[in-house]
């Protein structure tokens, strides 16, 4: 039976058409990487190189074994120098799939959620290749190299583990957020602006006059910086927005609107252009 998740240390493509799939990735700087985003949750373990990681417009300086999380939709690219080899683990995680293990008491997207509300996406731990949470995702990744009865399903378990284990670690305190550093602060401001205001009318002339800037200035810096237009981002945005709101069983309809879009046939043609399918089957989407 082919495996929902799999292990593959030479596979660098985008996209996620399982609920989730790991990859132990080893190159050599420096890398020239665009800014870029996932429709699906990515966690990194950074594990060695001269690597920093730009989120959003906010930059962290990376060390070994500092935990790297990327929720959907959001901007990100690694900054690899030369030096010793870039390597890490990588999970990609579909958001419909956790959803499906929330409880009143339980939200595996914890971590993800707060990495978004602190406006911090690396956590570090003192000593965390001693830690059970490190010995979680070496023993998945080991589970890779095996084949044995109920291989599927082990899986399965051990990643739920590692989750369990990551956001305990949050609620306990056993983890610390990274400081940050902003390499253009009204680039920063205009993308949390943004994020926050998405079901908003919110225009470029709206946001040159908001943050002092003129149009074409602010159009120049979002481009350098992100490498997306300002119209494009925010329609990115709004169209995985849209999607997360009908997966968590929000009529299309209201989700459309609740998105930020102000006619439906426009949502319905942008989400079947880039989902391929109308919103209406987005449940059926990971």
């Amino acid at each position: 039976m082919y495996s929902r998740m799999e292990l593959d240390k030479n596979e660098k493509k985008g996209y996620l058409d399982h609920d989730f799939r790991m990859f132990h990735l080893k190159e050599e700087g420096p890398l020239e990487v665009a800014s870029h985003y996932h429709d699906f949750d990515k966690v990194l373990l950074f594990l060695g190189g001269n690597a920093a990681y730009s989120i959003e417009g906010r930059r962290y300086e990376l060390r070994p074994f500092d935990i790297v999380l990327v929720n959907a939709g959001q901007l990100h690219r690694p900054i690899v120098q030369e030096g010793s080899p870039y390597e890490r683990i990588i999970i990609y995680i579909s958001t419909g799939f956790l959803a499906g293990y929330r409880t009143d008491s339980c939200d595996l997207r914890f971590c993800f959620q707060e990495a978004q509300k602190r406006r911090g996406n690396v956590l570090r731990m003192e000593n965390l290749e001693k830690s059970s949470l490190y010995y979680g995702i070496r023993r998945l990744e080991q589970s890779f190299q095996e084949q044995d009865y109920g291989q599927e399903l082990y899986q399965r378990v051990l990643f739920l583990e590692f989750m369990i284990l990551l956001n305990r670690a949050l609620l306990h305190n056993r983890v610390n957020y990274l400081e940050n550093r902003v390499s253009n602060q009204k680039i920063a401001s205009i993308i949390d602006y943004i994020n926050d205001h998405l079901s908003e009318e919110i225009t470029v002339d709206g946001l040159a006059e908001r943050f002092f800037l003129s149009r074409s200035h602010l159009m120049h810096l979002f481009k350098a910086e992100t490498d997306y237009s300002v119209g494009a981002y925010i329609n990115e945005k709004r169209l995985l927005l849209s999607k997360s709101l009908i997966q968590n069983g929000m009529p299309a309809t209201e989700a459309c609107y609740e998105s930020g879009f102000r006619d439906y046939s426009t949502f319905c043609r942008a989400f079947r252009k880039k989902y391929q399918t109308t919103p209406r089957n987005a449940g059926k989407l990971l």
